[in-house]
This record gives C-alpha cells, structure tokens and sequence, in this order.
C-alpha cells in the first residue's frame, strides 16, 4: 500500500522532528528508540533528551502535487518517529509549522497520532477548534484497558474528519467505551448516536521485535467484533511476534505448528511480526481503510 513507507496503511511517511519520551507500558520497547536512539545514536530519548527538527520539509509538497496530478489522496502518516503532541517549548514552532503545511498540502490526509489525545485542543491553531482541516485525521495508541479508558474519550471531543485508535502493541484485553454522546459537527463524517463513541478506524496488532509481549488471537478477534457491531472500520495489521491462543482455538485447522505450554498455545509463524495474512484464522484477514469523502475545508 505504502509509496515510500513500510506501513500498511499509509502512503508516506513524514517526521518533522524525532525523539519522544515513554508514556505507558506500551512504550517499554519502543520502536523508534531501539532504532534512532541506541542504534543510530541520532537522538537521545526521555524527557530529559534533545529533539531533532528535521531540516528539509519538501517532500510533503511534492507528495501533494504528484497526488493532485493522479487525482487521488494520499495519506501521510506524521511523526512516526515523534509525537505532535508532546509538550516542549522547543517544539512549538515547529509544530505551527506543521500545521501550515497540512493547510497548504490538501491532496494528503494527514495522519497525527498521538499517545498525549489530551494535548491537542490546546496545541492546534485558534482556527481548528471548532473544525479542523477536512485533510486531517487525529488518532490516539491504546494498548490495554487503562489507556483506552485514559486517551479515548480525549480523542472523541476532536472535531475531525476521521478518529482512529492504533491498538497497537496490544498487551490486553480491550472494550472500547460504546457511550452516547453529542455528534460531532455538522459536515464532518461521523456515525450514528451510541457508536464506540464515533472512532472511525481501528488499527490492531500485536507487538513486534525480540521482546516482544504475548499477544492472544482472541483479544484481536473481540476488537474485530466490536468494531464490526458499531460500523467501525478495521484493519488488523499483524498478530505480532508471540501470537498465542488456547490449545482448541490453534487446533482448529489454523496452523500445525504451535508449543503447548499449559493450557496456552504459543504459535510458531514463519514471518516473524506475524504479518502475513495467510498464516491467521480467515475471520482476522481484514485490512479495512475508514470511509471518507477528502472534501477538504
């Protein structure tokens, strides 16, 4: 799917700056650090850390044009590296800027998640609060219950186009609030009264990586449900490096290679994030995008 990101559910890429600090358990092995930080040695880590502003803010607008001239959107997954959000004085400018540039880049629909939902009224320009950009689209990381009853409700009073969880490292087992409450704006796409309080999109997946954390197939298959019951849109992403499930779940003609280990299976895949759709259950092969119009403000 991607043009120039490994993701799957993206087209490109875009890091304004790099370098973050851990918030919750589902940071403990994150990604990026082991990568820029220990690895690369090109930022330091942790709140006491430096962060990088990228210098070359180009490709964006050569992205817009290039989908403008196809007649498409494209989507721009931004800060993958970072956090929009985090709050730090030297990252204010930077972050206007930002945001004047997905003013400008109308062809892309950005994609800002975030861990810090509770930051983002308070960071974006006077001129979104009551209506953000119809190219944006804001999306909060949950990875087990506590989260998911800390960042969503922060994530459903955002007036945008498109609401999205990653549930992504998903450590637990997750019930998503399913409240009633005020629609967003008028002329922004939502669902009816009483939906999983108007999330759009879900992303799951279960953690990647040499330490990685168990993840059961069951906690991905509730998720898939839920959404399915609320018009949610899903995309299952992967079941993660240590997918497991019980003995009669893994003995039901998925897969013939597995450990026992109590009553808990422990799958053994060939591809090592647990990525590959065809060695899951048939109900989990779904990789949805949100419906979305890209009429843009």
């Amino acid at each position: 799917m991607g043009q120039d990101s490994n993701i799957e559910w993206t087209h490109h890429t875009f890091n304004p700056w790099m370098g973050c600090a851990k918030v919750s358990n589902g940071c403990k092995f994150c990604y990026a650090e082991n990568l820029m930080d220990t690895r690369y040695q090109k930022v330091k880590w942790g709140p006491g850390g430096t962060r990088v502003i990228k210098k070359d803010w180009r490709e964006p607008r050569k992205w817009n044009r290039d989908a403008g001239n196809a007649g498409e959107r494209h989507r721009v997954f931004c800060a993958s590296l970072a956090d929009v959000f985090e709050d730090r004085d030297e990252l204010i400018e930077p972050r206007g800027r930002l945001f004047r540039l997905i003013e400008e880049t109308t062809n892309l629909d950005w994609l800002l998640l975030t861990k810090r939902p509770q930051n983002i009224m308070d960071m974006v320009p006077d001129s979104w609060q009551k209506c953000f950009p119809h190219n944006v689209w804001a999306g909060t990381s949950v990875e087990d219950q506590a989260t998911a009853d800390e960042r969503i409700p922060h994530l459903s009073r955002t007036p945008v186009a498109v609401r999205f969880l990653s549930v992504e490292p998903l450590l637990g087992p997750v019930a998503l609030p399913c409240t009633c409450v005020s629609p967003p704006p008028i002329g922004l796409h939502h669902h009816p009264l009483c939906n999983i309080n108007y999330i759009d999109w879900a992303i799951v997946g279960g953690e990647s990586g040499g330490k990685a954390r168990p993840c059961n197939i069951e906690w991905i298959r509730s998720l898939v449900g839920q959404c399915r019951k609320s018009d949610t849109s899903v995309f299952v992403k992967q079941l993660g490096s240590k997918p497991v499930s019980t003995f009669a779940e893994w003995n039901d003609g998925y897969h013939i290679n597995g450990r026992l280990m109590g009553d808990v299976m422990h799958w053994k895949l060939n591809d090592c994030k647990g990525g590959d759709m065809s060695e899951w259950p048939e109900d989990l092969r779904i990789r949805e995008l949100p419906t979305y119009s890209g009429v843009t403000k």
